[in-house]
């Protein structure tokens, strides 16, 4: 075994882009926790040979928060100098070989997450911090430089290798900058493709971009990612390769003279080899790289599982890669891996160095892709050491991270031969014992409560016992079954385990049955004994050698000694006064028998006691015998003792590991100290002796360190006293300094800064996926490190006390929330900082201060009150005017004399409060007293009325009470505490004078809401404060607000009118909606049509539309427009046809709308002339567009028929927009049509209303026009569309009685559920109802319609309609038998104007055609 000190340091810090790096030689640091730790690698190692060569040669302390970052100086002739950053917001240089601090700067304000040591400038060191910030510091010149250049969180940065000004940053988003630092940062290239956090940035070792052939062609996958802005001349001018890793799962190698990507690396899903992962629990990934100096065309990346990969940047296409250690099982990191370091040792080996969540850092070989040696670390609180009796040289290590480590220290290949057990434990290790004879059995218990057994030889879940303790598990020991019947009949085992938890109880389990129910030794203590008082809190066990004597320390600091097998008490130990941590008896193989009967212990004080019990326990006395001295005291440590272990090489050596830093050595026969230790940074809290090596100790400690250390090596010889117990201290204290506690759940989505001191961000055990995550988040194990928590598990009311809660476990600091609570034996810890529960507690002011005071003068003015006190009191003449006098001037005597001077002394200490500002205690002694009128009244005076005095004022009387909530709401208003004065108002319920105070002062809203809920809705009050508050919103542009008020005072019209003020399409639009969904139509109307000129002139078309829907006049008219817009558009670009059909549909909306105003403007806009001439526009009379033509042709005669009878029936000769429009066009031009253009309505042949006005020539022009129409109207009268438009009569007409039937049923079958059978009116009702539908029938055939017949003629309808050719049906036409009836209104009118041959037409189509209700009555009407 080798006999070189050895260490195992705590997990560097995870998530962290650069927290280590090596330089050339065999140097390499990572960070961990608050500090940097330093390994030796290669021949500079001195090690012994045959084992790797690699050592921890020491540590960087100096920062109080998480290290972030590290990097070493790379430059030759300064490998000696390094920088860190820490969370403590400072970034510190460092000399490697003295380990201390060159200069430091604390620029950056926000939290560091990057950092990099500048490969080119040798006194350059770059930072970038979450706000986005970057800080270049020179060293040699002490100067900075703040740059900002993205206001995004920076996840890491590197500066190039070949261009002194160049530095590459990675951005939380995925985005990538190339900035110029010469240039104030100025942005070279940004570099976009990666959608989440960049892990890693690392440039290609060799400058241009010549070492790699990739044509952008290549890059299928691929597109080209645009730079931001490209400088015309960029610093590289031959360019260079540039690689990034990201959460995203690629990697992507940029070009840096193109700006843009040029190839994608997609991660592979690799198969876990190794097992122990749960594979529902999805994965997370840290991607690091590393771009081998001597290979640019080969790059090394982490992968999800841990894996390293070796990528062939030649064959990009195929995905080439190599995985390292692909031959080994095992080798692998089984977590993801967070930095990736190269090392050149001195005998040039290229070597690479990882860290990962496994907590492993492992060293790789270049050449093979194989791992060298690994260095295991911890991640938490080193709570325990145990040496296997059996397998010599095994060490187990129970550890804060929820992992027992058992360490092979007898390895000869491998110094840190470290196997981790993770299964089942899930929790803070606390205490460990190996079996004493059976191999590789290890009990453990946790800081839960549970207690297990660990097979190590096998890959096995430990099994579990079934009983739990409350609280923390202290110790385990294993010992003889007691009583010989505890465990039943049969076989039994001839060791149990026995184990102490914090609740202060001690259990027996039967190893060979742990899921049955352990023992409470307690119940065989108290009947062996009879007992009947309470037995002490338990707080340690420890069996001697031979299994015949249990020792039992006690919270109370006695220690119990019980002989088997009934566990007798033969012995107490009244010696130390605290709770005892530790005992351990001395070994039994010495060359002096009877030190086998020597027992040290320790407790929270400092002092350890030996104790020699062999007379005792020779003599076996039949009652308890009690000891009070020691036989030898063991004085030096300043702090409380966590462990003690006497070596199995010496007599009567021992070592003692203690809260004040340092584990001592002594020779306990002599009482001497011998060698301290004082490696460790934090308080010790275990140690055990080496069983092969006398000279060599271990020792665990709250730094997440267990040291190998050899006794003849220290400097010291006893515990530092006096200013080295103080330098001590500030080493300790240089750990994490204590924050408020916050229980945060640890994100998978972790950010660069963790808060977490320690960088071994352990996972909720919820996510438990590996040895690596079991046990407490990080959190806690930060908490633990810096604000001591007791494993004992301590309930949360008890662990917000720092005083209470050192870490017990730590040290196995027992129970400080014991079971009764004893929580007062604790308070000697010295807390690191004042508890928060004093803080809160604190000290009501006193309500009699002067009285007090005068009760605490010197013991002669004591006695002297005493005197006067009984003079006063006992004077049967009643007190003299000596003893008045004194009693005036001792007036804190009135508490014990009669009322008036109690008054006195009352009235004496009111005054004393006003004057110093305490008029509330005034007030309560005036309460004390009994008057209340008088405090109210002197308040009100004072302006100091309270809610509590206005409160108590009904006690008063009612008008006392009114009179003080009316003072206290005048106070208030002074204060400007308007609406609290209204609420007292409201109290005494003067609702309109509360209402009237918060509308003078403006408060609108609250005056509004008191009054609808406290005065009636009809009240003008309500109105008016509606109205005034609408006047003065309106007034500040808030017209929204306004329009609601208006609307509450019932004024719709200005709600909407104030809406539109503002004039915006959205708030015109709103206003018209308003003003419709009120009735205010013609409001709505203008407003709509407002809001659609806004929109059009914004083109806005779909908005437009959408707002003139509001009214269908305005719809219509927009429609009307849009088809007349196209019709104009297509006729400029000569599509006739498309024209036809846009006027046509213009024309049929209006008509459809039944708008014929309408419909003769668009005829007299765009056919002036009649049809016409489009007839010579369309061509072929075989042309798609001939029927619509006929269709507007149609129509426009249908129109000039209307207003030709028009202007024979009435006079109004204006009225007519065909004529006007008749008249407009014959000033332009004198054409053969002149008839078409002279206005009919100028002469009424009608005999009945004569006009004067009328000529012969109008008659004439009559004449001519009658003519024109007779020509025309033939067009009118179509058989077809007669035919056509009858049967979609007949359809509708047939449709509309079905759904009447249909109703009716309904309505019958509804009667006839009801309970009470149908009422009376039903029938008559049904029968008056029916009569409609069937009023036709009954008409023509005087029978009722039945369902076959109406399908008969909806089938008839149907066929008629299909036998009609297309192009009848493809456009509307003028209804035939509509213009019939006009054409035979106009016979009658005027027989000259209609030929007989069209009446007799119009007749026989009407009779044919004319067969519903509507045409038979005018039929009838007009020749009856």
């Amino acid at each position: 075994m080798g006999q070189e000190p050895r260490t195992l340091p705590p997990s560097p810090n995870w998530y962290c882009s650069r927290c280590s790096d090596a330089v050339p030689g065999g140097l390499f640091g990572f960070a961990a926790r608050t500090s940097v730790f330093l390994v030796r690698v290669g021949p500079g190692a001195d090690t012994i040979p045959g084992t790797p060569p690699f050592r921890v040669i020491g540590e960087l302390v100096g920062h109080t928060e998480k290290v972030s970052g590290f990097t070493f100086c790379h430059h030759p002739g300064q490998y000696n100098l390094c920088a860190t950053s820490s969370d403590d917001g400072t970034v510190k240089i460092w000399e490697v070989e003295a380990k201390t601090v060159v200069t430091e700067h604390a620029l950056h304000q926000h939290t560091i997450s990057a950092l990099h040591w500048s490969p080119r400038v040798k006194d350059l060191i770059v930072s970038g911090d979450e706000k986005g910030v970057v800080f270049c510091y020179w060293l040699n010149r002490n100067d900075s430089q703040h740059l900002f250049i993205e206001p995004r969180t920076i996840f890491c940065l590197t500066c190039s290798p070949h261009h002194e000004d160049l530095v590459a940053i990675g951005y939380k988003d995925g985005i990538v900058v190339i900035i110029d630092i010469s240039k104030k940062g100025e942005v070279m290239h940004r570099l976009r493709g990666h959608d989440d956090e960049i892990h890693s940035i690392a440039w290609c070792p060799l400058s241009g971009e010549d070492c790699l052939s990739i044509n952008q062609e290549e890059n299928s996958e691929e597109p080209e990612i645009p730079n931001g802005k490209v400088t015309a001349q960029t610093p590289v001018t031959k360019g260079c390769y540039l690689a990034t890793g990201s959460k995203d799962q690629t990697i992507r190698i940029w070009s840096c003279s193109r700006g843009r990507g040029v190839m994608t690396l997609k991660l592979p899903f690799l198969k876990r080899r190794g097992g122990g992962v749960d594979p529902t629990v999805k994965e997370r990934l840290w991607l690091t790289l590393h771009w081998p100096k001597d290979q640019p065309t080969q790059l090394v990346s982490s992968c999800f599982g841990g894996e390293l990969l070796l990528w062939d940047l030649t064959q990009s296409w195929r995905r080439k890669y190599t995985l390292f250690s692909g031959s080994s099982e095992g080798q692998n990191h089984s977590r993801i891996v967070f930095n990736l370091c190269p090392l050149q040792t001195e005998e040039d080996k290229q070597l690479l160095l990882s860290i990962s969540m496994d907590r492993d850092v492992k060293c790789w070989d270049m050449a093979t892709l194989e791992c060298c040696w690994t260095l295991p670390s911890l991640g938490g609180f080193a709570y325990s050491l145990a040496f296997s009796p059996v397998d010599t040289g095994c060490l187990a290590i129970g550890v804060g991270d929820g992992m027992i480590r058992v360490w092979n220290t007898l390895s000869i290949k491998n110094n840190y031969d470290v196997k981790n057990f993770w299964q089942g434990v899930k929790s803070k290790v606390t205490a460990l014992c190996w079996h004493p004879t059976k191999e590789g059995c290890l009990a453990f218990g946790t800081d839960d409560g549970k207690v297990g057994l660990y097979d190590t030889y096998s890959n096995k879940p430990p099994q579990i016992s079934s009983t739990y303790h409350k609280k923390t598990v202290y110790s385990l020991a294993w010992g003889p079954p007691v009583p010989a019947m505890a465990l039943g009949e049969g076989d039994r085992p001839s060791l149990t385990l026995y184990s102490c938890g914090g609740e202060g109880i001690v259990l027996q389990h039967n190893p060979w049955k742990l899921s049955g129910e352990a023992f409470d030794i307690n119940k065989l203590i108290r009947d062996t004994n009879s007992i009947k008082y309470k037995l002490p809190v338990h707080t340690e066990i420890s069996w001697k050698a031979d299994g015949k004597i249990m020792a039992l320390g006690n919270e109370d600091g006695s220690i119990e000694i019980f002989k088997v097998p009934n566990l007798k008490l033969i012995c107490t130990i009244q010696q130390h006064h605290k709770l005892v941590n530790t005992i351990s008896w001395h070994h039994e193989h010495g060359s002096q028998p009877e030190l086998s009967y020597l027992m040290a212990s320790g407790s929270n004080n400092a002092v350890i006691y030996v104790h020699n019990l062999q007379t005792v326990i020779e003599s076996n006395p039949e009652s308890p015998v009690t000891i009070t001295e020691p036989y030898r005291t063991l004085s030096g440590h300043t702090a409380k003792i966590t462990s003690l272990a006497w070596s199995p090489h010496h007599d009567g050596r021992l070592v003692s590991a203690s809260y004040d830093g340092t584990a001592q050595v002594w020779d306990t026969l002599q009482e001497e100290p011998l060698c301290n230790f004082r490696g460790h940074r934090g308080r010790l809290l275990c140690v055990a002796w080496s069983p092969l090596d006398p000279d060599c100790i271990y020792s665990g400690a709250d730094d997440f360190c267990v040291y190998k250390w050899l006794t003849s090596m220290q400097e010291h010889s006893r515990p530092p006293q006096g200013k080295k117990s103080i330098e001590l201290e500030k080493k300790r204290l240089s750990q994490p300094k204590p924050k408020p506690k916050k229980k945060k759940k640890p994100t998978l989505r972790v950010p660069v800064k963790q808060e977490l001191c320690d960088g071994n961000e352990e996972e909720s055990v919820k996510e438990s996926l590996g040895p690596v995550e079991n046990g407490v988040s990080d959190q806690e194990t930060e908490e633990e490190a810096r604000e001591p928590e007791p494993p004992c598990g301590v309930t949360s009311a008890v662990s917000k006390e720092p005083i209470i809660c050192t870490p017990a476990a730590l040290g196995f600091e027992k129970s400080k929330s014991t079971i009764n609570n004893k929580v007062t034996l604790l308070k000697k810890d010295v807390p690191k900082e004042k508890p928060e529960a004093l803080i809160k507690k604190r000290k009501a002011r006193s309500m009699l201060p002067l009285s007090t005071s005068l009760d605490h003068r010197s013991k002669e003015e004591l006695h002297q009150d005493c005197l006067v006190l009984a003079t006063a009191k006992h004077s049967k003449a009643g007190p003299s005017e000596d003893v008045s006098t004194d009693l005036e001037e001792r007036f804190h005597l009135g508490l014990f004399t009669d009322r008036a001077t109690l008054y006195r002394m009352i009235e004496v200490e009111g005054k004393s409060h006003l004057e110093n500002g305490h008029p509330e205690l005034f007030h309560q002694l005036m309460l004390w007293k009994g008057d209340l009128k008088g405090v109210l009244q002197t308040a009100a005076e004072r302006g100091e009325l309270t809610d509590n005095l206005v409160a108590m004022a009904p006690v008063a009387g009612y008008h006392v009470w009114v009179w003080a909530v009316e003072a206290f709401a005048k106070q208030l208003c002074f204060q400007d505490q308007y609406v609290k004065a209204a609420s007292h108002l409201l109290s005494i319920h003067k609702v309109y004078e509360a209402v009237e105070l918060l509308k003078s002062n403006h408060f609108y809203r609250e005056a509004i809401a008191i009054a609808k809920a406290r005065l009636r809705p009809e009240d003008p009050i309500i109105k008016d404060l509606y109205l005034s508050w609408g006047a003065i919103l309106e007034k500040d542009g808030h017209y929204a607000l306004a329009a609601k008020c208006y609307l509450g005072a019932t004024s719709a019209y200005d709600a909407a009118k104030v809406l539109a003020k503002k004039g915006d399409a959205a708030s015109l639009r709103t206003a018209a909606e308003l003003a419709s969904i009120v009735g205010e139509n013609e409001l709505s109307a203008s407003l709509a049509l407002r809001c659609a000129q806004e929109l059009l002139l914004a083109r806005n078309w779909v908005g437009a539309q959408e707002a003139l829907q509001l009214h269908t006049s305005l719809k219509l008219l927009l429609h009307i427009c849009h088809d007349l817009t196209l019709a104009v558009l297509s006729q400029e670009a000569g599509s006739w046809d498309a024209a036809v059909e846009g006027l046509l549909r213009a024309v049929i909306r209006s008509y459809d709308s039944g708008n014929f105003t309408i419909m003769q403007e668009v005829h007299s806009a765009f056919l002036p002339q009649g049809c016409d001439h489009l007839r010579g526009k369309l061509g072929d009379h075989q042309s798609p567009t001939t029927p619509a033509f006929k269709s507007l042709k149609a129509f426009f005669i249908y129109g000039r028929l209307y207003e030709f009878w028009w202007s024979l029936s009435g006079p109004c000769p204006e009225s007519s927009v065909w004529v006007r429009a008749a008249h407009r066009s014959k000033t332009s031009t004198e054409q053969s049509l002149e008839v078409d253009r002279v206005s009919p309505e100028e002469t009424d042949p009608k005999a009945s209303q004569p006009e004067p006005s009328r000529t012969p020539e109008l008659d004439v022009r009559l004449i001519e026009e009658g003519e024109q129409m007779q020509n025309a109207c033939k067009e009118l009268l179509s058989e077809k569309h007669a035919d056509l438009q009858n049967a979609q009569r007949t359809v509708a007409e047939v449709q509309e009685t079905l759904g009447e039937m249909i109703r009716q049923h309904q309505k019958s079958q509804l009667c006839k559920s009801t309970a009470n059978g149908p009422d009376k009116n039903e029938p008559e009702q049904e029968g008056e109802s029916l009569s409609h539908p069937q009023n036709q029938c009954k008409e023509e055939k005087n029978e009722p319609v039945s369902l076959p017949e109406l399908t008969k003629r909806l089938t008839e309808a149907n066929e008629r309609i299909a036998k009609l050719p297309e192009s009848i049906k493809t456009w509307p036409f003028p209804d035939v038998l509509e213009c019939c009836l006009i054409l035979l209104h106009v016979g009658s009118q005027c027989p000259s104007f209609v030929t007989q041959e069209m009446q007799q037409q119009a007749q026989e189509l009407l009779q044919k055609y004319g067969n519903t209700k509507v045409y038979k009555r005018h039929y009838q009407t007009l020749y009856t």
